[in-house]
């Protein structure tokens, strides 16, 4: 019964972390990187379809990325769900292809960006802490209903707190690494 809630608990906090990685891939850092796109949607014969079930988008060098429609006439559409999408990003039409120029940071724009990710880390260490509390309410439950005795329900809850620990440290390790990347210029 322990050991189901501990693991549940780290899968869940696990499934947190993973979570944030996939967000802090979303702030744009000076490279070029497709994931930046990720979050567009091009209207596609009448449903709001995500961009790369529509266009294959790939880095043609360190600050540009190339994005190729599959259907020719798609390209408009790919075009201006790019440039209304509020990334500050302005595609070049070249008839076959869009190329985006990843524009240059500014030291505004880091800071910015470093806000974001600290408020990214931060949603997930609360998630971490949220499972962590869901983990040790149902050790509560299970001493409530004696089916395991307050000790091995504080043993547990100190393990859950050490894991606990374990993913926000990693979580600050990652906010490190990211800031890094955001104020490198």
């Amino acid at each position: 019964m322990i050991n189901e809630i501990k693991k549940d608990a780290k899968e869940r906090m696990t499934k947190s972390v993973e979570s944030l990685a996939h967000n802090f891939g979303r702030i744009r850092t000076g490279q070029a990187h497709p994931s930046i796109l990720e979050g567009v949607m091009v209207p596609y014969y009448g449903a709001d379809t995500p961009i790369k079930q529509v266009a294959n988008i790939t880095v043609k060098d360190a600050r540009t990325l190339q994005v190729v429609a599959f259907e020719r006439n798609m390209l408009g559409a790919v075009d201006k769900a790019i440039g209304s999408a509020g990334l500050n990003l302005n595609p070049t039409n070249l008839g076959e292809l869009l190329l985006i120029s990843m524009p240059a940071l500014t030291e505004e724009t880091r800071r910015g960006f470093t806000k974001q990710a600290r408020d990214v880390a931060e949603d997930a260490r609360v998630a971490v802490r949220n499972i962590r509390r869901d983990a040790n309410s149902s050790l509560k439950d299970l001493v409530k209903e004696k089916e395991i005795s307050e000790d091995e329900e504080r043993r547990a809850a100190g393990e859950i707190d050490d894991l606990t620990k374990k993913f926000v440290a990693e979580i600050d390790a990652k906010l490190a690494e990211k800031e890094k990347d955001l104020m490198a210029v």
